[in-house]
């Protein structure tokens, strides 16, 4: 495969609960070479648009999030110009949002529709946020920005030609399977929905499936399994007792800070401990 030169306009094109844009200089200094990257939880992809990795396994649950992924790898200008069509109107923003409540009339939507009005969603709704109900339906209210940047074609642009240019497949699976085929010599990078500081402070509300504590436990068994198998794996997750418990054989356990700018309680934003577990 011809060289790929890492574009700086290759970032997220969405923004997202949890998104690691500013742990990457932390995050950077723990990446070993690999032959292949995975990324299972990959959320808005700070950290594959950072690597710009020329193999890499791509996944996540998010059927919305991956499809998005997709039409901009294989149907970018379709993309561009649905785009085209939004308003930054709150009547219009809702009747958008709406869609999703009607199952039959939303199927109708083609691929590009439904990444455009993720996007359009995104860029508009109160706070950047991406959030389900438990019926799968966007349900954050409309954000009253003066000027959202709903259509950036240099960064769309910029991912297409990335994820054109280089070997990288994109699923919509369970983390257990995403990873399978992983084999020494390559590298997973597993940013999961944190385990909650709180009862009440959850980052899985993008994800109708959730991700309890049964889930993280079955994240470690994959975590344990992959380090048999002698895959290198990065781990960044909420730095709880539960967590700390759960990794405890991998040392050292590395703390670091994070600042968490999504939330609806501006007061709930600031500063938290975050984990990376790395099995080498």
């Amino acid at each position: 495969m011809a060289s790929f030169r890492r574009s700086s306009l290759a970032k997220p094109f969405l923004k997202w609960a949890g998104g690691k844009r500013q742990l990457l200089p932390e995050i950077t200094k723990h990446i070993p070479k690999f032959n292949t990257y995975y990324e299972p939880f990959v959320g808005a992809g700070a950290v594959l648009f950072e690597l710009q990795p020329q193999k890499a396994v791509i996944n996540d649950s998010n059927s919305e999030l991956m499809n998005c992924y997709q039409v901009i790898k294989d149907n970018l200008d379709d993309l561009l110009a649905d785009l085209q069509k939004h308003k930054n109107n709150e009547n219009y923003y809702y009747r958008i949002r709406k869609l999703d409540r009607n199952v039959k009339e939303y199927n109708k939507l083609t691929p590009v529709e439904k990444a455009s009005r993720i996007i359009f969603l995104n860029k508009t709704c109160y706070n950047g946020l991406f959030r389900v109900n438990s019926q799968g339906q966007f349900n954050v209210p409309f954000g009253r920005y003066k000027n959202p940047n709903i259509l950036n074609k240099a960064v769309l642009k910029a991912v297409h030609r990335y994820l054109n240019k280089n070997d990288v497949k994109i699923l919509n699976e369970d983390f257990e399977t995403a990873v399978q085929d992983g084999k020494k010599g390559d590298f997973v990078y597993f940013d999961p929905p944190y385990d909650p500081v709180s009862d009440t402070a959850s980052f899985t509300g993008y994800d109708i499936n959730g991700f309890d504590r049964n889930e993280q436990k079955r994240l470690k068994k994959v975590y344990d399994r992959l380090t048999e198998k002698g895959v290198k794996c990065l781990l960044s997750n909420s730095a709880t007792d539960f967590i700390l418990d759960l990794y405890s054989k991998y040392k050292p356990i590395l703390i670091v800070s994070a600042s968490r700018n999504i939330n609806s309680v501006a007061e709930k934003r600031g500063k938290i401990s975050e984990v990376l577990v790395k099995n080498w």
